[in-house]
């Protein structure tokens, strides 16, 4: 048996790719201490999840309760039934650009249309085993569209920290954001500010001297009882929204139409992609931080389901986050019931306390969601990034860039077109074509005889390597070289054992120097060849009378010494 064959292992069944952590959690044995550590680690990702709930639903142009619903609706389901044990599912800030416009432009019944839809594609997308694929995209686009995100989330912040009266409404692209903003500088609400600026200096000092403690809570719960305390004149939930309700919306179709679904399938796909993206680097992070294996696919599929189930209670797109996801893994969380009770506890909340969010100030809020984009954007990962290199510096700029001035899904799709460019570009500079007697393979049979270099080439053969992927990039590199070659002696020997992929195009050019050897008199052997080289070759006409094939150097010398072939 060739010892160079790969054995593939064997393709992982149905329900290996999509039975939920939570079966698997409690297929382990699940005792009374886990249940005690979820239980805490779920009332901590509660504590943390409330406050920024409702501040991502009024950044994203909806009413506060409709963050809750889909911390609770989306967030159970992501739990129950996704791939990670310890993600945590809820509205993520990635989404409040894409959520507003989708709301300026269709309305909340649009949105929820478009949410459906966006679970929909999940679906598909992770039953297709398409996951694996999403988890290519290429670091620089995911911390410059990350970066870009915390930018524009932060610009739209700024009314509410400063309390402002713009002339109009608040346009979306961030130029025009911004003249609007300074036009309405003479309207600032000092109290608004005061507020902000306290909730902010709150939040950063907790974290410093007691990172333990629920730092956005807390500071909520300050900013609230200091602007009822002092009847500051700053906005809050009361007041703009009248409060929110003390219990979940009952479940509820969206008006659904053809003309409705075409009208919404741009935002479908872009919640689709952005919510993929999203949940998968969020399954990938408490992966570093676990030393866990999440189900990529099956994450998929329950984050469709998530969404589907969050627009039917009236909820926003569902998402992994990944700073909840963290703070759940950090809190000592054994597996996904964390994440459920984090839920149920929210739901309590909502039925209990639903009276007490009347009082938070919006400039509270705003003045959490800066801080959330303080931490969005990646400040050492974008400067090291900038200094890693030209190509590195340009996807990340470019993605950055887009995603500021142009649009998100522009700016994944630019980056991630940018990225894959580069990559073929240094792909096809790692490829070799070499004369080298060192490289030369012996036998996989016979494993001891150390090589003699003066066999690598004499004066009727010349032997030659080509190291590295083989494919369209390197092309027109590697036939430059094999025209020069091909017909300079009577013997030719191309080693392909440092090859570990062929693909089309490579496999043409091979044919091209084997046709130009024969009409030169050449003898062509293609010596090392994997198996599925070997299929792909041969596929491309690349087979007797143009070349022989050898399962080494040493099997092609003798060849041509007359001894029986190895083909």
């Amino acid at each position: 048996m060739d010892r160079r064959a790969i054995h593939q292992p064997a393709r992982p069944t149905f329900s290996e790719l999509f039975t939920p952590k939570l079966v698997t959690v409690l297929r382990e044995g699940y005792t009374s201490e886990h249940f005690k550590a979820d239980a805490i680690a779920g009332l901590t990702v509660a504590i943390v999840a409330l406050p920024l709930s409702m501040a991502i639903a009024i950044a994203s142009g909806v009413t506060p309760e409709r963050g809750l619903y889909t911390s609770i609706i989306g967030g159970f389901l992501v739990s129950a039934l996704g791939g990670s044990r310890f993600q945590i599912g809820g509205p993520a800030g990635a989404f409040i650009v894409l959520v507003a416009a989708t709301v300026a432009r269709v309305g909340v019944d649009g949105l929820l249309l478009a949410t459906m839809m966006a679970g929909i594609f999940l679906l598909a997308i992770g039953y297709l085993r398409l996951g694996t694929y999403i988890k290519f995209i290429p670091y620089p686009v995911t911390v410059g569209f990350t970066a870009g995100i915390a930018i524009i989330i932060f610009s739209g912040q700024i009314v509410e920290l400063f309390g402002l009266k713009l002339a109009g409404k608040e346009p979306g692209p961030l130029v025009p954001k911004l003249m609007a903003i300074g036009e309405a500088a003479g309207t600032i609400n000092l109290a608004a500010t005061f507020v902000a600026v306290l909730t902010i200096l709150a939040i950063a000092l907790m974290k410093r001297w007691r990172p333990k403690w629920p730092a956005m809570l807390i500071a909520i719960g300050l900013a609230s009882l200091v602007v009822a305390l002092f009847s500051l004149p700053a906005e809050t939930i009361g007041t703009r929204f009248g409060g929110i309700p003390r219990s979940l919306q009952m479940p509820a179709f969206p008006p659904i139409s053809f003309a409705r679904v075409i009208d919404v399938l741009p935002d479908a796909i872009a919640f689709a992609l952005l919510g993929a993206i999203e949940s998968l680097l969020s399954a990938v992070v408490a992966d570093g931080m676990t030393g866990r294996r999440h189900r990529s696919n099956c994450e998929l599929v329950a984050q469709g389901f998530a969404n589907i189930a969050s627009a039917l209670f009236g909820g926003i797109c569902t998402t992994g986050t990944i700073a909840r996801t963290a703070t759940n893994v950090r809190a000592g969380a054994h597996g996904s019931v964390s994440g459920m009770i984090h839920s149920a506890i929210l739901l309590s909340l909502i039925l209990v306390a639903a009276p007490l969010a009347s009082y938070i100030p919006l400039a509270a809020l705003a003045g959490v969601l800066a801080v959330v984009c303080w931490n969005m954007f990646e400040k050492q990962a974008f400067l090291t990034l900038l200094r890693a290199s030209r190509g590195d510096a340009l996807v990340l700029l470019a993605t950055f860039l887009i995603v500021i001035f142009r649009d998100l899904t522009e700016g994944i799709v630019v980056g991630f077109t940018l990225g894959s460019i580069l990559f073929i570009d240094r792909m096809a500079k790692s490829i070799a074509v070499e004369a080298d007697p060192s490289l030369v393979q012996e036998d996989v049979a016979d494993q001891a005889s150390a090589y003699d270099a003066s066999e690598a080439s004499d004066a009727d053969t010349v032997v030659y390597r080509i190291s590295g992927a083989f494919f369209f990039g390197a092309a027109s590199t590697v036939g430059a070289v094999l025209d020069r070659i091909a017909d300079q002696r009577r013997n030719f020997i191309l080693d392909c054992s440092a090859v570990p992929f062929f693909d089309s195009t490579a496999a043409n050019v091979i044919e091209g120097a084997a046709h130009k050897a024969r009409r030169a008199g050449v003898r062509f052997i293609i010596s090392g060849a994997s198996p599925q080289t070997r299929r792909m070759l041969i596929n491309h006409g690349v087979k007797r009378p143009l070349v022989t094939y050898a399962a080494s150097i040493r099997d092609a010398r003798a060849q041509l010494k007359g001894k029986p072939e190895t083909d």
